[in-house]
């Protein structure tokens, strides 16, 4: 059962579907034609309400923005079959995972958080493909009460998909990718809102070009969901940002200054580091 058919959860439908480790896959969304575009490209082989999919489900992804992720376990929750196991593909888990202790009481045993590293800037099931994990990063963030099976079960899973499965605490989680990905997607977004709302906005965005591109790509994605992981990983986020003040005060010192040491020895230090993730990720 996937809540949420759109890229991420109908990409995980498509991965398993092609893998041959599913029988049925049950599609449920607030929205109908989510659901509708997901059955008729054959993402999903059944629309259930939520309720319905769960009394039947073996294992239920909740691929939806994290600030609804509570909700749904208070529904979910009196129709949970006992062998019945959750996840999620939340881009937080401190909060998903205090929220599913609270919610699901002795039947969070039955939850295990999980975020896949890996997305696109276009959204809905159109843009899910099953080839979206392989290679990549999933990360999981058992909590003492999940089960060896357990574990087993949502990794296997992910792996059917071809992801990398990682294991790490839910606070690790939320810093880590405080710093390496709600940060950036942060900065892109109030840059990009800098540039749009310039009296010369048209002119600007008229002579843009690759590095322009690059760097407000990921502004592009969606406002709902990463207004939701923003204000689910606060705290991280703030600390984080703080740090990234610093180090742009300690660049528009040497630039205010013109000191031609201090900022190449910046822009150095910052262009090797660029280079060696790059070489070692494959991601250049």
């Amino acid at each position: 059962m996937v809540v949420g058919p759109g890229l991420i959860g109908g990409s995980v439908a498509a991965a398993l579907k092609q893998a041959g480790c599913v029988g049925k896959v049950i599609g449920v969304s607030r929205q109908a034609t989510t659901t509708s575009a997901a059955l008729d490209l054959g993402l999903i082989d059944e629309v259930a309400d939520l309720v319905t999919a769960t009394q039947q489900a073996d294992v239920i992804l909740l691929a939806t923005p994290v600030r609804a992720t509570r909700s749904l376990l208070e529904q979910i929750k009196p129709h949970l079959l006992p062998h019945t196991v959750i996840t999620d593909a939340g881009s937080t888990k401190a909060d998903v995972l205090a929220d599913a202790l609270e919610v699901l009481g002795d039947q969070a045993v039955q939850f295990l958080p999980g975020h896949p590293i890996a997305g696109a800037e276009k959204a809905g099931p159109e843009a899910a493909f099953a080839e979206l994990y392989r290679d990549r990063i999933v990360i999981l963030t058992p909590h003492k009460n999940n089960t060896a099976p357990i574990r087993q079960l949502i990794t296997q899973m992910w792996e059917a998909c071809g992801a990398r499965v990682m294991l790490m605490s839910a606070a690790d989680h939320d810093r880590v990718l405080a710093s390496v990905s709600h940060v950036p997607h942060f900065l892109s977004s109030v840059f990009m809102w800098q540039v749009a709302s310039a009296p010369d906005a048209d002119v600007r965005l008229h002579v843009a070009g690759s590095g322009f591109r690059d760097f407000t790509r990921i502004s592009a994605g969606s406002a709902e969901v990463w207004r939701d992981i923003f204000l689910s990983n606060r705290e991280a986020m703030l600390s984080e940002l703080q740090q990234v003040r610093q180090a742009f005060e300690q660049a528009e010192t040497a630039l205010l200054e013109t000191d031609e040491t201090a900022l190449y020895e910046f822009l150095e230090k910052a262009a090797l580091a660029r280079r060696l993730w790059g070489s070692r990720s494959g991601l250049e």
